[in-house]
């Protein structure tokens, strides 16, 4: 068999492509994306076809109807396969798919091996079997033994002093939320819940009690669903927080993703409060421009409206405010009165955005600065420059408000993500992972 692959804009594109080209005696074997989509260039897609041996003329192409290499377009051949992720666009048989795999592989013989031996281990005598199992069992309680010992000296003394009795093997966990930046009160509730209810069964090792606290952990954190919006409704979305945020950026990112990037494409339109700073205004600008959407800039609250009016024809319309300090009143009462002289009929979601390197007190403090503009929802920004998050996580639990997105890096627009609850709790138990975000 031959292997032959074609490239297109889409899966379906390729897949047409082969079809025009190899015939219908062409195998789909694997489809892969190699290029993703972004603002500046579209998404690139390969798909892998074989034809058998016999269906191939002398000079090894496909014969559809004996067409001859110089009249072949849009695949190029090969002898090996590579693997990669799957996409949804095109769907095939697995199990068709699995046995042609096998056959342009040779597999087989790799399979016969593996029963082979499969049948040599079922000689041995079973006693020798249980033998075997009970070593490795020990091994693996011996292993996470001495990982409860090396946990259980990380601070001892801190421990001891604050009267706290974690058992050994929740040593491990107490000591990764606890170095995370997480809220020591919420920390040592959660510990003594977790030791009220957790099923003794639950307690042999570490790797249980750290499931068993994830979950846990998951089950406080609040995240709001993506607002998407259908018929002729509306969404405003106004950030507001410090200076050096990352507002700015994070509306432009926010455009491009509901603009371009989602399986249905938005009108989408900004409004710029922030005209103390004309570099914030220049660099927002530049974006619409480049996305070609409408844009109004607001000087006084009583414009708000009359800003909002002129973007009715949008789904999506994103404010970006003034950055200043939570202790400056003049600003954020700037912002309140835009809000107040709101006519439109638009409802509009607060939305406060803090860099996910502040630790938790200063955290709770600009929250409460900032809460007189009735915040609906969380933004993190700045996610790739920290290493803890436990205090994103006790920000969140005492404020009981949702998180509704975070920003992991600073290209537009692919470094912004929906909140998303495991992501927050795995960064905080095993590290940062942007590709999981």
């Amino acid at each position: 068999m031959k292997i032959f692959t074609f490239q297109g804009m889409t899966p379906a594109d390729a897949l047409k492509k082969a079809r025009l080209t190899a015939g219908e005696h062409a195998e789909l074997i694997e489809t892969k994306e190699i290029r993703k989509k972004s603002l500046h260039r579209s998404a690139l897609y390969e798909i892998v076809v074989g034809v058998d041996e016999k269906y191939l003329d002398d000079e090894d192409e496909p014969v559809m109807p004996k067409i001859k290499r110089g009249q072949l377009n849009g695949y190029t051949s090969s002898n090996n396969s590579a693997g990669s992720k799957s996409t949804k666009e095109v769907l095939l048989n697995i199990s068709e798919a699995a046995r042609q795999i096998s056959a342009i592989a040779n597999v087989e013989d790799v399979k016969d091996k593996k029963v082979e031996k499969s049948k040599r281990e079922e000689k041995l005598p079973e006693i020798e079997m249980e033998e075997l199992r009970q070593i490795k069992g020990e091994i693996s309680k011996l292993g996470d033994k001495v990982k409860l010992i090396q946990n259980m000296f990380w601070d001892d003394k801190a421990v001891q002093k604050e009267g706290l009795a974690i058992p050994p093997e929740f040593s491990e966990i107490y000591r990764i939320a606890r170095q995370s930046g997480m809220n020591p009160d919420h920390l040592d509730k959660m510990m003594a819940h977790t030791l009220e209810h957790m099923p003794l069964k639950m307690r042999q090792n570490s790797e249980t009690v750290k499931r068993y606290f994830q979950v846990l952990l998951r089950k406080m954190i609040p995240v709001r669903m993506e607002p998407l919006v259908s018929g002729p409704s509306k969404k405003v979305m106004m950030l507001v927080g410090s200076t050096g945020v990352g507002k700015t950026t994070s509306i432009a990112k926010l455009a491009a993703r509901y603009s371009y990037l989602l399986d249905q494409k938005y009108k989408v339109g900004l409004i710029v409060l922030d005209t103390y700073r004309i570099g914030a205004v220049e660099q927002l600008m530049q974006y619409a421009r480049m996305m070609k959407l409408g844009i109004e800039t607001v000087v006084d609250p009583p414009e708000f409206s009359t800003a909002l009016n002129s973007l009715r024809y949008c789904d999506y319309i994103f404010v970006d405010t003034m950055g200043s300090s939570p202790y400056d009143k003049k600003k954020i009462e700037a912002i309140n009165q835009c809000l107040s002289n709101d006519t439109a009929g638009f409802e509009i979601d607060v939305i406060l955005a803090l860099q996910g390197t502040t630790k938790y007190e200063d955290m709770y403090e600009i929250y409460q600065k900032f809460s007189s503009l009735k915040i609906d929802t969380i933004m993190f920004t700045k996610l790739d420059e920290t290493r803890s998050f436990g205090n994103i996580f006790s920000l969140v639990h005492t404020i009981q408000k949702p998180l509704s997105y975070f920003s992991v890096g600073q290209e537009v627009p692919e470094d912004l993500r929906v909140a998303n609850g495991d992501f927050l709790i795995d960064c905080l138990l095993n590290g940062f992972d942007k590709d999981n975000a």
